[in-house]
Order: C-alpha cells, then structure tokens, then sequence
C-alpha cells in the first residue's frame, strides 16, 4: 500500500506554550506556509475548540479561479501538545464539504525552552473521486520542513533592543 501522509520533525529553540500559540492563531499561518498558497486568514479568531471552523483565503496557479477560499474544521485540540485540522470548502449554501485531508502539529516539550515539532500531512481518509483529479500530496517534499523552519522564526523571541548608556 502506497504512503498516504508525510510528516518532518524539527527542534525550535521555543518553549511549547509559545509554538502552540502561534499555531493557534490563524493570522500567522499565511506566514508559516511554504507553498506561497496560503494568503490571508479569513476568520481570525484563535483556535479555541475542537469543531471550530476557519477560512483561509488563497492562491493557486492551478487552480479553476487562482483565487480562492478554504473552510478548515479544527478536529484536534489539546493545548500545548497537538493540533490539528481537516481542510475543505463551503458551498453556496453554507454546507461544508471537507475533502479529507488533515493538517497535525504535534509537539513535545524538551525543557523550558525548546520543542520538538512534527508536522504530518494525512491525506488517508481522501475519497476516490477526490483523487481522480487531484494528486497527493500536492507539494514537493521539502514543503513541510520549510514551513517548520517558518514557524520556528515566527514563534522565536524578539530580540531586546539595546540602548546605549553614556
């Protein structure tokens, strides 16, 4: 049987509760992102509750319109150690439509200030006639490490500014 997810690990030099927060946030996403695909966060609310449901604005050359929306559904939520959420559409009719792939950040604390972070793309559960004109996964396969080195910068400390005193 083929492979039907990827996943990457990577160690930030962050403590857990600021990687989950950052993650938690939809707004920082775009950022994390390294397809250029993700564009903006349509609900920005921060991910509070299995259930919740938030829109992604986006772009992709190959897509019929280039630009488009995404409705992603959180199915995992366990504040600092995992998160996670299944991504799909909204019809006209507000009926939401999930194609069953499913984003997964797990995360293990290696002391107060470092985390192991693994990012795993599942597509297993994406019915046939998805996949009839869809191929997975739709990214080459240095996408989920870059965007574990985008959440890494995102989620490090600012750097303390420095005056100087005479």
């Amino acid at each position: 049987m083929a492979e039907e997810s990827v996943s990457a690990t990577l160690t930030v030099a962050v403590d857990v509760a600021r990687v989950f927060a950052v993650l938690a946030d939809p707004t920082t996403h775009s950022a994390i992102d390294g397809t250029g695909w993700v564009q903006e966060a349509a609900d920005r609310a921060p991910l509070t509750e299995v259930g919740q449901v938030f829109r992604m604005d986006m772009y992709h050359p190959g897509h019929p319109d280039g630009d488009y929306q995404v409705a992603n559904q959180v199915r995992v939520l366990d504040p600092p150690r995992a998160i996670g959420w299944l991504t799909g559409q909204e019809k006209e009719d507000g009926h939401l439509e999930f194609g069953g792939w499913i984003w997964r950040y797990d995360l293990a604390p290696l002391g107060p200030s470092e985390t192991e972070v693994t990012l795993t793309y599942d597509w297993s559960a994406v019915p046939r006639s998805i996949r009839e004109y869809l191929h997975f996964p739709p990214f080459g396969p240095g996408h989920l490490i870059n965007s574990l080195h985008h959440l890494a910068e995102l989620a490090a400390p600012a750097p303390r500014a420095r005056t100087n005193e005479r």
